[in-house]
């Protein structure tokens, strides 16, 4: 397998010495729902914003939607005899509201709840773990157009959605994330509008962000008093964060940016508080006059263990002298600091122009255990889009197993250094719609011919399947 950074080919383990990972270590992968069901308009499914936004022109890559995607409500089976074969312990996939609860209100949609028992069950019996998450990203659209997460409603119709379903499956699915990354549904969903539901208004991104919160918090809570014996998370989309020089001036574009990336999930959720600094950068912003009196503590409703998505490091410089934020239009996925700038810094980039850096995982991993909590960690994404190319019946895509044998080894030193990691979810079993570029970024371990729906195991899916036959990497 070749690494960008080096040529090198990352061996397969055979009797090589290598690095071993803990007796019990979760070796799985991770899907969403929109990006791999299709079946939008099966057994009551009703749309979600994804189905909306993409369906509007100029929202998605070449008008691309998830009508289809890859086809896995009719194809279920197939993928959990692919997951057995590669030795998957555990399967990390989403439930789709606008599917168990056609609206995001009432009662639950049986039809829809039955698909779901069907992947456990299957997955079951082939011995993988079900994980799942329920929300990655579908709002039903019918909650959308009664003002979305920013209204706190939003978040109370959420813990009536995940008691339903929880209800329905909390006997075989042991683990529940109550969300995916909240930071893209806040900032992205109603900040920047680079996804659904496409709103910019910074105000609204940050009530959103609280909301979203406040309906994790009231779900576990709803969950856990009716099964105290499950697992209960949320995944943060994670991010090292690092100024370009040592200037104060991008020191402080640094605290800014960790503020709204990391700390004002990681800080109400496990202190209980929105940091001041925080609150002072979004004052043009916001007035946090919808945080209410027991919310704080409701968010902070404890958890079992804490899924981690990482990507890369936020490298950043202070705005362009003259520059205020005013007189330029910035960046609004970041509200209050918009004219903070990103920089490069010439390292490898994966297929979405994001730069490889493995230390910034451990890095990670050592922070919120250090500053955090002791809870169990679970990288539940990690991942990377290069261009994969079809020849024959073959798909050598030696940079991915790369990224991933790096990632890893960046798991084992944090391990090492005491940091309770206790499973990887590798970012993606298929590839699949990817939101906003459509089909044209292809993340997978499993090729898809979306002409065909035809799936083609890559060289990093053989390469990840060794990995997990011997629980370790090699040595090196």
């Amino acid at each position: 397998m070749t690494n960008p950074a080096t040529d090198q080919r990352v061996p397969l383990l055979g009797a090589e010495p290598r690095l071993t990972f803990p007796s019990g270590f979760r070796w799985g992968t991770a899907t969403a729902a929109y990006q791999i069901e299709g079946a939008v308009a099966e057994d009551g499914r009703t749309p979600s914003i994804w189905d909306t936004f993409s369906h509007t022109p100029g929202r998605v890559v070449e008008g691309h939607t998830g009508d289809v995607a890859c086809d896995h409500y009719r194809r279920y089976a197939d993928d959990v005899r692919l997951m057995a074969e590669l030795g998957l312990t555990a399967y990390r996939f989403s439930i789709a509201w606008p599917r168990v609860q056609p609206g995001g209100r009432g009662p639950a949609n049986q039809a829809g709840l039955d698909f779901y028992r069907r992947l456990v069950d299957d997955l079951l019996e082939h011995g993988i773990e079900p994980w799942a998450t329920l929300y990655h990203w579908d709002l039903p659209q019918e909650l959308e157009d009664a003002g979305g997460w920013p209204e706190r409603d939003t978040a109370e119709r959420f813990a009536e959605y995940a008691a339903l379903t929880h209800d329905a499956l909390g006997d075989r699915v042991r683990n529940w994330t109550t969300l995916n990354e909240p930071w893209c549904s806040a900032f992205l969903g109603y900040g920047s509008g680079v996804h659904a539901p496409g709103r910019s208004d910074g105000a609204a991104s940050v009530r959103a962000a609280h909301h979203l919160m406040l309906g994790h918090g009231l779900a576990v809570q709803a969950m856990r008093e009716a099964r105290p014996e499950n697992n209960f998370a949320v995944t943060l989309n994670l991010y090292a964060v690092s100024p370009a020089t040592d200037s104060e001036a991008d020191a402080d574009a640094a605290r800014r940016i960790d503020g709204l990336s990391n700390r004002i999930f990681l800080d109400p959720l496990l202190r209980g508080e929105y940091p001041e600094d925080i609150r002072a950068d979004l004052r043009e912003v916001s007035d946090f006059r919808h945080v209410r009196d027991g919310d704080l503590a409701t968010i902070a409703t404890p958890l079992s263990m804490l899924g981690i998505n990482y990507y890369s490091r936020h490298v950043v410089a202070a705005p362009e002298p003259g520059a205020d934020g005013t007189d330029q239009p910035g960046d609004a996925t970041w509200p209050g600091s918009e004219s903070v700038r990103f920089v490069t810094r010439g390292l490898p980039v994966t297929d979405m122009d994001w730069e490889i850096d493995a230390p910034g995982l451990d890095e990670t991993l050592r922070r919120v255990h250090r500053d955090y909590t002791d809870v169990p960690l679970y990288i539940t994404e990690n991942g990377a889009a290069f261009v994969d190319k079809l020849v024959g019946d073959e798909v050598d895509d030696p940079d991915r197993s790369a990224f991933i044998d790096a990632h890893l080894r960046a798991c084992h030193d944090a391990i090492s250094a005491g940091v309770p990691l206790r499973g990887y979810f590798l970012w993606s079993l298929l590839d699949n719609f990817e939101w906003a570029w459509g089909y044209t970024k292809r993340f997978g371990i499993t090729y898809v011919d979306f002409s065909s729906q035809r799936r083609i195991p890559k060289s990093s899916a053989r390469w990840y399947a060794d990995v997990i036959r011997h629980n370790g990497l090699a040595a090196g």
